[in-house]
């Protein structure tokens, strides 16, 4: 035996690789809040830095605004340490989720950056003392450090935001971003021309426009005279309008109410038109896209319909056709949205699709329970054949003799089903129609036209295709063919019927319920055939009381039947036609068994009672069919007596015709045997006995073995009918035959 140990046993994974506890994904949905929160802090940041660094405003000096800097810092320094434990996406596409990895590749890429930008430099301000003006400003300058933390927005909108109104309202915000950084420059170099004396700078003009003036301060530090700039307009005052002169200068050329006038405003003037020229192309050109492909469903819808109306105006095609076909392409793009489902799907894998494909068919899904057995499996790989349609009124969808090739369901709207110019039908939301494919071998044609009443969505599938799930799925397909019922198989023609004349049927029947039943006259055919059946088997029973070597017959119901089945052992009354055909040795032959009749009657009547008892059935006359028919006791003569009645002349007239085309086969029979005795008769021996009617008698030497049950021969019950053709036929030929005698 060979041992399968560890080292022989392949080695297999047993669980599915787990990212470690500890580890974030990146896309999971607490990461993606995350990063919308660290963006609109980093916009704060993006606006309050510069602002504070210009107008040299002390955080420090508000209590509010520091604490709000410094919650600020807090919740950057948290996301650093997020950004330790965070997934990223490897160069190959894969998820890299090894703890070692990921700080590796975040301590080389943007881990430098955002520990600059979350340092609290308010703290350090606050340590500040008027004398240490340069290690103030050193402070103040490090804060545009936190600037850099606006990388982390590109990081994020490549994932997050598409070409939309949020890209639009994104870029805008960025214009205006960029207008406030250049205004604080430019307050900024209109700040430093004033303290350094040049009194035609662009604030001493605002100072001089609203009568609020600047003035210098003698003030004496250590020593050093120092003469320091107050006064002038409010701080709020000279920011918009350096962010106005910042607008007009990018968007414009500028209106000349506030104007560059030193060489260092002139300077700055030049670079930042340059800069606004440089972002009005980038930043306005992507607007301008935005909106072409956020209206560029309806360009494309504007240009199919001018694409429908001119292949109309070049066929010619009829008004009512083309509004018809307009009708359609309007409202068919209001459920699509021009959207290509097909196109779309070929984007997913095949697994995906399915899940797909599932979700766009779960209406038919769910209302039929045809479905309501069929696995998760049989459902996937229905779905994926089921196609979605869309109809608008008076569509034909079925025409009258096209072949059944797909079985529809009914989503919305309604449909008509016309047959011969009149409406048989109407489907409506749940129902089905088509063929049962299921059932049908081959494909059918159809009986009648579907014309859509209003506005239908259709989910079908093709004939071949669902064949093909139901072959794979054997036991779905069980199900599916005894809880599918359709609402109109159109296959199926239907037969059309007046009311009067249903009405007139109706009124018949109950009419023939309440009239009574009447008596059939003496000389009527059925009353006629019933006689000469019992004629016939009078002579049957005498026939079978000459057979004196099988001694006394009791009387039970086996020999009753036997008794009515002697016909074909030779008994009968009268010649047949057979008799004319035969030689006329057959004749001794007849006259010994009516000699034989008469030996047996006469011993009959000088027997006992017993002996009487026992043949008076036979012997005795029977009764007529009016004595049968006639009502003996009170019962007899009840509503339902007189039904049953009824119901036994009906089946007297179906025997009358039965016998009619028996009696004509037997003529072609009677004829062509008359013709082969013909030639044989010379060849045959006198000597020989015949038979009555062609049927021998049993031989003597098997008659003693034979018992009682198997020396009967079995007969047919068609023989009695002929036995009674043939006696009728007889008759006919003594009739003519006498008639012509008579001439």
């Amino acid at each position: 035996m060979i041992s399968l140990n560890s080292e022989v046993l392949p080695q297999y994974r047993q669980e599915a690789p787990k990212t470690p506890p500890h580890i974030l994904l990146h896309y999971c949905a607490f990461k993606a809040i995350w990063d919308w929160v660290i963006l609109c802090l980093t916009f704060y940041t993006a606006i309050m830095v510069p602002y504070n660094v210009a107008f040299k405003n002390k955080t420090s000096e508000d209590v509010s605004l520091l604490v709000l800097d410094s919650i600020v810092d807090v919740i950057f320094f948290i996301d650093i340490v997020l950004n330790f434990h965070t997934t990223f996406v490897g160069p190959g596409g894969e998820v890299v989720s090894d703890p070692k990895i990921i700080r590796m590749n975040y301590l080389k890429s943007w881990f430098i950056i955002d520990l600059l930008s979350c340092l609290p430099y308010d703290v350090f301000n606050a340590f500040d003392h008027e004398e240490d003006q340069g290690i103030g400003s050193l402070f103040s300058a490090l804060k545009v450090v936190r600037l850099l933390r606006l990388g982390r927005v590109v990081r994020k909108l490549d994932r997050y935001l598409e070409y939309g109104a949020a890209m639009l309202i994104l870029l805008l915000c960025f214009y205006m971003l960029v207008a406030h950084w250049l205004a604080c420059i430019f307050y900024s170099i209109g700040r430093s021309d004033a303290e350094n004396g040049v009194s035609y700078s662009w604030l001493w003009k605002l100072g001089n426009v609203t009568q609020q003036q600047f003035n210098f301060s003698r003030i004496l530090n250590k020593d050093v005279v120092k003469y320091e700039l107050i006064g002038g307009p409010p701080r709020g005052t000279m920011y918009i309008t350096a962010l106005y002169f910042t607008m007009t200068c990018m968007t414009s050329v500028g209106f000349g109410n506030v104007a560059a006038e030193t060489d260092n405003e002139k300077v700055f003037t030049i670079c930042m038109m340059i800069i606004g020229a440089l972002l009005y192309a980038t930043i306005f050109g992507h607007v301008t896209t935005i909106i072409q492909q956020m209206t560029s469903a309806t360009a494309r819808y504007h240009e199919m319909l001018n694409n429908v109306r001119e292949f109309m105006k070049l066929h010619e095609v009829p008004k009512a056709l083309s509004e018809r076909v307009m009708d359609y392409v309007v409202s068919t793009w209001a459920m699509t949205k021009g959207i290509d489902t097909n196109k779309v799907l070929s984007y997913c894998p095949k697994d995906m699709t399915a899940d797909i494909c599932v979700h766009l068919n779960r209406k038919v899904f769910n209302e039929h329970p045809a479905f309501r057995l069929a696995s998760d499996g049989c459902l996937r790989a229905l779905a994926m054949y089921f196609t979605m349609e869309h109809s608008a009124p008076g569509d034909l969808l079925y025409h009258t003799g096209e072949s059944i090739d797909t079985l529809c369901f009914v989503v919305t709207g309604s449909l008509e089903v016309i047959q011969d110019d009149e409406v048989v039908a109407i489907l409506g939301k749940g129902d089905v129609f088509g063929d049962a494919f299921w059932k049908e071998p081959t494909i059918g044609q159809s009986c009648a036209n579907v014309r859509g009443l209003t506005y239908c969505d259709l989910h079908s599938i093709k004939r071949d295709k669902l064949l093909e799930v139901l072959n794979f799925y054997h036991a779905f397909a069980n199900s599916f063919a005894r809880n599918l019922l359709l609402t109109y198989n159109l296959r199926h023609r239907l037969i059309f019927r007046k009311v009067a004349d249903v009405k007139r049927e109706r009124e018949l029947a109950e009419r023939r319920k309440n009239e009574p039943l009447q008596e059939l006259s003496q000389d009527h055919l059925v009353r006629k055939i019933f006689s000469k059946f019992r004629r016939n088997g009078s002579c049957e029973n005498r026939a079978l009381s000459s057979d004196l070597e099988r001694g006394p017959i009791t009387e039970t119901t086996e020999n009753r039947v036997r008794i009515a089945q002697v016909n074909e052992s030779g008994g009968m009354k009268c010649p047949t036609r057979w008799t004319v055909t035969t030689d006329p040795g057959d004749d001794k032959e007849n006259a010994h068994s009516e000699n034989v009749s008469q030996v047996v009657k006469k011993d009959v009547q000088k027997t006992g009672n017993r002996s009487v008892s026992k043949w008076s059935r036979v012997l005795a006359k029977e009764p007529t069919i009016e004595e049968e028919c006639s009502p003996h006791s009170e019962g007899e003569s009840s509503p339902e007596y007189q039904k049953i009645l009824a119901n036994l002349v009906d089946l007297r007239v179906d025997l009358k015709l039965e016998m009619q085309r028996l009696n004509t086969k037997i003529c072609r029979v009677d004829e062509q045997i008359g013709q082969l005795i013909r030639l044989v008769k010379p060849q045959r021996n006198e000597k020989m006995p015949h038979a009555l009617l062609g049927l021998r008698a049993p031989e003597p030497q098997r008659s003693k073995s034979l018992t009682r049950k198997d020396s009967l021969p079995k007969r047919r019950p068609k023989d009695a009918v002929r036995a009674m053709l043939e006696n009728e036929i007889y008759e006919q030929d003594k009739d003519d035959v006498e008639k012509s005698k008579m001439q």
